[in-house]
Parts: structure tokens; C-alpha cells; sequence
């Protein structure tokens, strides 16, 4: 075959001792470097035509399959690069954690491009058989796919071996909330403490754990009052974090019903005599529950205090979200309308308000029924 002159940037194509061609081009890689890449056809044009692919792909900044890439690399860079990037850091230490302890000694040294349905399947049926819960196993499965959607997305991978596999769904159990007389049971014992105000807040406005612990002075107006969910302190990575609530229906504006008002007076002036006696101790973070140094309460010990109480005013083994799940099924049950439960609530779905009041028990259901059945008449 007579010899072609190359135009500039064509690359370097040469003809084998074999009798086929090969050609060298730089491409980039999915770690952002330019690496030396080769091409091989048996004819001359196929080698040119794989050539400008390559080519076509590195111009706008898609790169190449990197076949020597194992998925413990892949899921490190993932990580770190991609979801680390853009979502929250509790979200971020979770999927951490699935990496290391399950993804990674299973699976890790599988080159990425070779991973297979069946690899997948036989990871979560070894983890299921091994005692871990069906949620578990599925959590598992979810980042895995969250992952490898993102390698097909970059054109690491053709398809995603993960959504191939079906996994077992669990059934979500969905905590029962307090009746008026144990909430205010429980208010009554907890009110000797420093903790009363934040119990009101939980009881009454429905607030998530780090939202009553995130909430700062300056998210509340006595005068107006409202007060504005804009932040949750939660641990993650071993420290405590201030972060964005999780979707945009969480950060909301609420309208105070006075005895949260009367609560939130009493929680400044007590934390104005703790700031008085902590003097030069005292860390000023504006918060409207910390400690009585100022400082952050950790989550865990506000769980614990919970329980506590709980077992003094005789409740139910019920956790502390259901604090939560008690202002919503009392709002429902008082005839408020679904959507404006769910905006209270922050929920971004009312079918999740609404799954909440369907696991409340037989009282409002048996009294449905019975008018229901009055309106057809004593003899239907």
C-alpha cells in the first residue's frame, strides 16, 4: 500500500510486521490526565476510523474506557470526585462506609469494565445469608448502582451491571406517635429540666432531631412569630456538622402557636443565666439549643435524655423521631389537610404525610367506618 501523508494531528498510524496497522494517539482519561493511547485495524482506513473516534471523544472531553481501572479504584474516585462534590457529607460518610466494609473486599479487585450481573447478585446473596437486614442489602445495592450509573455516564462502562439485579424490597415500619395525654405526660416530666423548650418545638412543630439542634436565634422572630428552618447539625466523619437541609421543601417558614412562643422565651432567659454563669467559658454559637457552655449538643446525647424521660413517664419504646410523627397523625387527626401537614412537616411528598397517618391504629379508621355505615342505615 503506497505511503499517505499525514495531516497535522492525525496521529501516527503505522503498519505492522503482521500486516496490520496501528495508530498512537493522546486521549484523556477519566482522571483528567492525557495518556498515550493505540488503535489497531486491519486495514489502514479502520485504523484511521478508530483513530478519529478517539479523537472526536478527547475534543469534547469524554474519556476513554480505562480497562485496567479496578472498581475499587473506580468507587475511590467516585467518591471522592463526584458524589463527594455534590452531596451531603452524612449522605457521603455512608456511602464511604459501604465502600470499605462491603464493596471493596468483595468486589474491589474486579477490573470495572468486566463487572458482571451475576458478581452483583452473588455479593448481595452472600450478604443476606451472612444475617444482614433486607434495608441493609439494599442500601448496599443502591450505592453500587448510584456509582456505576455515573461510570455510564462518563463512558467507562456500556451499562449498568447493578440495575440488571433485582434485590429483595423491605417493608418499612412506620413508628406510631404519642396521644395527647402521654405528649403532655411526657411535657410534664421533662419540664423540671433545661430541656423542656426543645421538647415543646419537637412535639408541637414536628421538627427533625438536627433541626431543633441546628436552630439558631437568628432563624427565629418572637415578635412575628416564625421561625425558619435552614440548617441541620448532625455527625458525620467523626465531627459535628452544620449542613443544608436535604431537599428544598425541608427549608421552610412556620407560624408559632403560642405555647412554642412561651417556650422559646423561657429557653432565651435560661440560656441567658447559663451564658452569665459560664463567663469566659461560655462558646458563642448562636444557637438556640446548645449546651450550657454553648456549645453543640451532641445528637447521641439527646437520644439518650430521650429515652430517659420516656422510661420516667411510663411511654411506649418509642424513639425520639416519633416525636415528629406525633405532631403530624394530631394535626390529621384535628382535620388539617394532607398538603398542609406536609408543608409543616417538610416532607417532599404528601404520600409520605400520608403513610405516617396510615399506620396510627384502628381508632380513626373505626370511626370512618361507623359513619360510613350509619349513612347506609341500620339494615345497609
Amino acid at each position: 500500500m503506497p505511503s499517505r501523508r499525514r495531516a497535522n494531528g492525525e496521529g501516527t498510524i503505522v503498519r505492522r510486521s503482521d500486516g496490520r496497522f496501528h495508530a498512537a494517539y493522546y486521549v484523556l482519561d477519566p482522571d483528567g490526565n492525557r495518556h498515550r493511547r493505540f488503535v489497531y485495524g486491519r486495514t489502514w482506513d479502520e485504523c484511521h476510523s478508530k483513530l478519529v473516534e478517539m479523537k472526536s471523544k478527547t475534543a469534547q472531553g469524554v474519556p476513554l474506557e480505562v480497562k485496567a481501572w479496578t472498581l475499587e479504584r473506580y468507587l475511590r474516585y467516585w467518591l471522592t470526585d463526584v458524589a463527594g462534590r455534590r452531596l451531603r457529607a452524612t449522605t457521603v460518610a455512608g456511602y464511604e462506609i459501604v465502600i470499605r466494609v462491603h464493596l471493596v473486599p468483595a468486589l474491589g479487585r474486579k477490573h470495572l469494565a468486566k463487572l458482571t450481573p451475576q458478581d452483583v447478585r452473588q455479593l448481595l446473596t452472600a450478604k443476606r445469608q451472612a444475617g444482614l437486614s433486607v434495608r441493609m442489602v439494599q442500601y448496599i445495592h443502591a450505592v453500587l448502582r448510584n456509582a456505576l450509573q455515573n461510570a455510564v455516564r462518563e463512558e467507562l462502562v456500556a451499562r449498568n451491571v447493578a440495575k440488571l439485579v433485582q434485590v429483595e424490597t423491605p417493608d418499612y415500619e412506620v413508628g406510631k406517635g404519642l396521644t395527647i395525654a402521654q405528649a403532655q405526660r411526657l411535657l410534664e416530666t421533662v419540664k423540671p429540666t433545661r430541656w423542656h423548650s426543645l421538647y415543646v418545638l419537637a412535639l408541637i412543630l414536628g421538627l427533625r432531631r438536627g433541626e431543633l439542634l441546628g436552630l439558631r436565634w437568628s432563624d427565629v422572630d418572637l415578635d412575628a412569630a416564625t421561625l425558619t428552618v435552614r440548617q441541620n447539625l448532625v455527625r458525620a466523619s467523626g465531627e459535628l456538622r452544620v449542613q443544608a437541609p436535604k431537599t428544598r421543601r425541608s427549608r421552610r417558614t412556620l407560624p408559632l402557636p403560642l405555647p412554642v412562643v412561651a417556650a422559646l422565651r423561657q429557653q432565651r432567659e435560661r440560656q441567658a443565666k447559663e451564658r452569665l454563669a459560664a463567663g469566659s467559658s461560655w462558646a458563642e454559637n448562636s444557637l438556640v439549643f446548645s449546651t450550657s457552655l454553648g456549645t453543640p449538643i451532641e445528637p447521641r446525647n439527646l437520644t439518650r435524655h430521650f429515652y430517659s424521660i420516656r422510661s420516667r413517664a411510663g411511654l411506649p419504646e418509642i424513639r425520639f423521631h416519633d416525636l415528629r410523627h406525633t405532631c403530624l397523625t394530631l394535626l390529621l387527626s384535628l382535620g388539617t389537610p394532607p398538603h398542609i401537614a406536609q408543608a409543616i412537616a417538610g416532607h417532599s411528598h404528601v404520600d409520605v404525610t400520608m403513610m405516617i397517618y396510615a399506620h396510627t391504629g384502628l381508632t380513626e379508621q373505626t370511626e370512618a367506618l361507623r359513619k360510613l355505615g350509619e349513612a347506609f342505615g341500620s339494615d345497609g
